[in-house]
């Protein structure tokens, strides 16, 4: 298999679209979904994001559904009983204290925002238990704003490929959006997670059947070295 040059920006994300688009796993990312079943009501992307922290996909929908079959606006989150949420949300994780996140945040929301969650980086990032991650799913998932929410599989892809060379999310963040045409930036997000959950897993990556692996430095530095030496 030949070394392929290094590959634009524009085919690598073509690439990758073929490749989770074509491989018969139609999962669909938390945030992509619950867009899709709530209409991206800003409210419940903003919890189902403070909610997908440090767990999987799956416990996700399965907390938010949970969760906004009895609590759906901030009025009703904020005076819930915290015995019923952290019931409500066990499947996500770390269920005290996001109890105690998504209570507060609700709160926050009606005596700082009228309860309506900004649409602005500025505005999100007051709000408690956001960062930057979260703030762009918001942008990204519930107001169709462009932008670049950079969880672990968008940092750990976009090093694998050589998109970027950075230790941490805040500057992957950084380099995207310098070098991602912002026409991309609504689908990077769901495009990579899909593909980190699907292929490019972070143990046991599946390079074998990427179309990418003749062109990715990981591939080239990391495993095929580790191939020949077997």
């Amino acid at each position: 298999m030949g070394i392929r040059s290094k590959l634009s920006i524009q085919q690598v994300l073509s690439e990758i679209r073929s490749m989770v688009y074509g491989s018969g796993d139609e999962r669909a990312t938390a945030l992509a979904d619950l867009k899709k079943t709530e209409g991206g009501d800003p409210f419940k992307v903003l919890i189902g994001t403070i909610l997908s922290q440090r767990t999987r996909d799956e416990n996700t929908t399965r907390a938010t559904e949970s969760l906004f079959s009895r609590f759906s606006s901030p009025e009703e989150l904020a005076n819930a009983n915290p015995a019923t949420v952290r019931r409500l949300i066990r499947p996500s994780g770390f269920y005290n204290m996001k109890t105690r996140s998504i209570i507060r945040v609700s709160k926050q929301l009606l005596a700082e925002f009228g309860g309506k969650v900004p649409d602005n980086m500025e505005d999100l990032l007051k709000l408690h238990a956001v960062g930057r991650k979260t703030a762009n799913c918001v942008l990204v998932y519930a107001y169709n704003t462009p932008a670049i929410p950079v969880d672990t599989h968008v940092h750990r892809i976009s090093n694998r490929l050589g998109l970027a060379s950075t230790k941490t999310p805040e500057e992957t963040e950084k380099v995207l959006t310098k070098t991602v045409p912002r026409r991309y930036w609504l689908d990077l997000n769901d495009l990579f997670v899909r593909f980190g959950q699907t292929k490019c897993k972070p143990i046991g990556p599946r390079c074998g059947s990427c179309t990418l692996s003749r062109s990715c430095p990981y591939f080239r530095n990391v495993v095929s070295p580790k191939t020949k030496g077997s």
